[in-house]
């Protein structure tokens, strides 16, 4: 059965709520409290959930689309870089702005190359290994406000979490997460997967 036109645009839908929500997150994240940190990481959560179902949906009901294609995987940059520059602006020692801009710029090019693809009428394939860096991404950065929760809560929780940022993981695992990233974005330009119409 043809799925009808509501449904058909769900998965894009879904994307774009992707993108809305992410000035929502920066500014829940500003509000310094536990209950906006809270509600910051919890939307942070569903974002990214819906990073998944979008696709499932699409293939589910073989709607993909050229628009997804390209939504997709902006909607993720958005999402991502902006909750990077929330935490640059939080925590500069801990998310060091460079590490956001070179996070930034392969974002930047590899957008460029899809959006020369879609002029030439064609489309550039998501990379298997460029799900694993948007993966590693949104784990940090779950993990950065879940921290950021934990250290506004009592007892051993709050003694972790202000452990955790007055301590060099978190800008050790960023290098790691900074190095996938910028490696997948090579990867875009070494060997492009293109897709025809």
């Amino acid at each position: 059965m043809t799925p009808d036109g509501h449904i058909r645009h769900l998965p894009n839908i879904l994307t774009i709520l992707r993108m809305a929500v992410t000035p929502a997150i920066i500014v829940l994240l500003f509000s310094g409290s536990l209950a906006g940190r809270s509600a910051a990481l919890a939307l942070f959560v569903l974002a990214a959930i819906s990073d998944y179902f979008d696709g499932h949906i699409a293939r589910r009901i073989s709607a993909p689309s050229r628009v997804g294609r390209f939504l997709d995987p902006l909607a993720d940059k958005v999402l991502v870089l902006g909750t990077f520059a929330g935490l640059a602006i939080l925590l500069p020692n801990l998310v060091p702005w460079w590490a956001v801009a070179l996070v930034g710029l392969r974002d930047v090019a590899v957008t460029g190359l899809r959006m020369r693809a879609e002029a030439r009428g064609t489309s550039v394939r998501t990379l298997p290994m460029a799900k694993t860096k948007t993966t590693v991404q949104l784990v940090f950065l779950i993990g950065m406000l879940a921290t950021l929760v934990a250290d506004k809560l009592p007892g051993t929780a709050g003694r972790v979490g202000s452990w955790v940022l007055g301590s060099p993981v978190p800008i050790i695992v960023l290098a790691v997460v900074v190095i996938v990233t910028v490696l997948t974005g090579f990867a875009y330009f070494y060997r492009p997967q293109y897709v025809g119409n």
